[in-house]
């Protein structure tokens, strides 16, 4: 004869095997209230985008030392906004010359200036290490009405590392792509995404030095916009000194902050944006300025 499923002990344990079988299903993705924010962070771990109600970024009239990047990455950027065909962009170069502030102030300036009756532009960031999970994430950017910015800060990859597939599958070359609403954008501090020295061992080694190393540089060749990001000179660095001197304004001696700012880079041992930021915060304190 049949089981009795109405008994009580069938019944604890169906709920038993219900409950394990939901421990073991993956995590549904949870869909995103897109009006929550106008960036938003992907936590792969729960399948969620987590809002930010305030972004960590710097006006686009404080970047100093970038003007040709900057002026391409926000045309190409406009551009997409407005549905026209645009390219995903990788910014490499000089640590702390404003790579990933610029991405922000770009989205930012883009919302600022945009018509009143479109819908603004989202900034999403993943995290390097969820880059495998990027596919699921554009199942869930695909369908929805807005164009998303999906930016990935300090990107790179190391030897042993494949995850560098799930990037390519998406860019360009797999079946699906990269959906018509979202365009990746990528800072690294190194052109080819992968160190120097691996280039160099992987190309020595191998019978064919060209096919060796192929498949990982082909990744770099996704990104149609290469944005290369300098070491500025003396006067650029104090031109950023001071933009963001007269942006606060602090108040003090300028030939006292022109040889403290010199100082501050030359015990750093590097000029760049993020220096002189860094000496920006320094000097505010010890004037009593908030920021």
């Amino acid at each position: 004869m049949p089981a009795d499923l109405t008994s009580p002990e069938s019944l604890a344990l169906l709920t038993r095997i219900v409950d394990a079988l939901e421990r073991l299903a993956p995590a549904g993705t949870v869909h995103g209230d897109f009006t929550a924010a106008d960036a938003f962070v992907w936590q792969a771990a729960g399948r969620r985008l987590a809002p930010v109600p305030k972004v960590n970024r710097v006006e686009m009239s404080l970047l100093r030392g970038i003007d040709r990047v900057r002026d391409q990455l926000a045309e190409n950027t406009q551009r997409f906004a407005r549905g026209l065909p645009a390219n995903n962009a990788l910014l490499w170069g000089a640590r702390g010359m404003g790579k990933s502030s610029l991405v922000k102030a770009v989205h930012a300036e883009i919302n600022h200036a945009k018509p009143g009756d479109s819908l603004p532009l989202k900034l999403i960031e993943i995290h390097r290490e969820d880059i495998e999970t990027l596919p699921d994430l554009m199942g869930l950017l695909r369908p929805d009405p807005h164009r998303f910015i999906v930016f990935c800060d300090d990107l790179s990859f190391d030897a042993d590392d494949t995850s560098y597939k799930s990037l390519k599958a998406v860019l360009e070359g797999g079946i699906e792509g990269r959906p018509d609403n979202v365009i990746f954008y990528a800072t690294s501090n190194r052109r080819h995404l992968l160190p120097r020295d691996m280039m160099e061992n992987e190309r020595s080694t191998a019978i064919n030095p060209g096919e060796a190393i192929e498949e990982k540089v082909s990744l770099s060749d996704r990104f149609g916009l290469w944005l290369g990001f300098h070491k500025c000179s003396q006067d650029e660095y104090l031109d950023m000194v001071f933009a963001y001197v007269d942006h606060i304004g602090l108040k003090a001696d300028r030939d006292a902050i022109r040889a403290e700012a010199l100082e501050w880079a030359t015990t750093r041992g590097a000029r760049s944006g993020r220096t002189a930021w860094q000496f920006i915060q320094d000097l505010a304190g010890r004037l009593g300025k908030a920021i």
